[in-house]
């Protein structure tokens, strides 16, 4: 449940609310808006059974969350959540892009990538070092050497690293190399891992899983949130359906839904999403005007050679036009995209 405050309720009103809940047991967050200041309960609402909550000095009123979701819900906090990694903004009026390979192949390859999608405008280098594969035979990463290359990729060029996280024993060593861990659409479930990722003071970038209602997408966030990392993106990635035609369905009504539900930013993955190179740009660019807060796109200098995500990656020259397009798309909708 949320209590909504009057916009001038006092600080002595808000600890008088809040004391009452810390006597009882119960958790909660304060979230101030403009417009008003929102308590939002965690807990046995049934504890306040009989403590008329809504006629204490500076209430205005007291309003049920039905959803299993509660600090990712819209109605918990109305503002739209930023997420700031070092200068960058995810969220609010903001788009970022992040891309590079979909896995770290070589030093020479990963340079080449990130000095390629930092010209053309990417903040974020994106790289899996550790790659969870559907086969057991296929390239399954460099581990820490991947990482140590991701790393000094972001020394040259000065890109922020996305990278992903596949258990709950590696995530000590990726914290130290990146500034965003990804949670891939496979492990959206692992809750122990959520949970670990929740207790990290990074930001988290959770894909959703493969067929992952959004609530369930947003039940997996809460297990982030509860822990108290409040920095939680949001990335659709597509969704398995039945047409065979693309890798899976790429879900863009997901973004404007997600927008309603949730407080969350929200980017979205057309490589993954289509598995096609050639839908990457049309997607991506319906992903910005559906209202994403960014992308997260595969580049790479030689798709036909990679170890990984060969069909689904742009070369540098296609990523390039690609963010020309988004910029005079960010322009129309008046958001900002560097």
């Amino acid at each position: 449940m949320v209590i909504v405050m009057n916009i001038d309720a006092t600080d002595k009103q808000i600890s008088d609310i809040t004391n009452l809940l810390t006597s009882l047991g119960l958790c909660y967050h304060i979230s101030k808006g403009e417009e008003r200041i929102v308590i939002g309960v965690i807990g046995d609402k049934k504890k306040l059974e009989g403590k008329a909550v809504e006629m204490m000095e500076g209430v205005e009123k007291v309003i049920p969350i039905v959803e299993p979701y509660k600090l990712a819900s819209r109605i918990f906090k109305p503002e739209p959540t930023v997420v700031e990694v070092g200068d960058i903004k995810i969220g609010g009026n903001n788009i970022v892009i992040m891309a590079g390979p979909c896995a770290v192949e070589s030093r020479e390859q990963l340079f080449e990538s990130a000095m390629a999608v930092k010209k053309a405008g990417a903040q974020f280098l994106r790289g899996g070092a550790f790659k969870p594969r559907t086969s057991p035979y296929s390239f399954q990463g460099l581990e820490e050497e991947g990482l140590k290359m991701l790393q000094e990729a972001k020394q040259l060029t000065g890109l922020k690293i996305v990278t992903e996280v596949m258990d709950i024993h590696s995530v000590e060593l990726v914290v130290q190399y990146a500034d965003v861990l990804q949670i891939g659409a496979r492990n959206m479930q692992n809750f122990p891992l959520l949970k670990a990722v929740g207790k990290i003071n990074k930001p988290v970038l959770l894909k959703r899983g493969i067929s992952a209602t959004l609530e369930e997408w947003l039940s997996a966030a809460e297990y982030i949130l509860s822990e108290g990392n409040k920095d939680v993106i949001l990335c659709e990635r597509g969704i398995r359906t039945f047409e065979t035609y693309t890798r899976n369905t790429l879900d863009l009504s997901a973004v404007p839904a997600i927008k309603k539900l949730s407080h969350l930013p929200i980017i979205v993955d057309p490589s993954h999403g289509t598995g096609k190179w050639h839908l990457v740009g049309p997607m991506a660019k319906a992903a910005i005007a559906a209202g994403a807060d960014g992308l997260i796109i595969e580049v790479h200098p030689d798709p036909k050679n990679a170890l990984s995500d060969g069909a689904q990656s742009l070369t540098p020259e296609n990523f390039e036009v690609l963010c020309q397009d988004i910029k005079s798309i960010a322009k129309v909708i008046g958001r900002d995209f560097a």
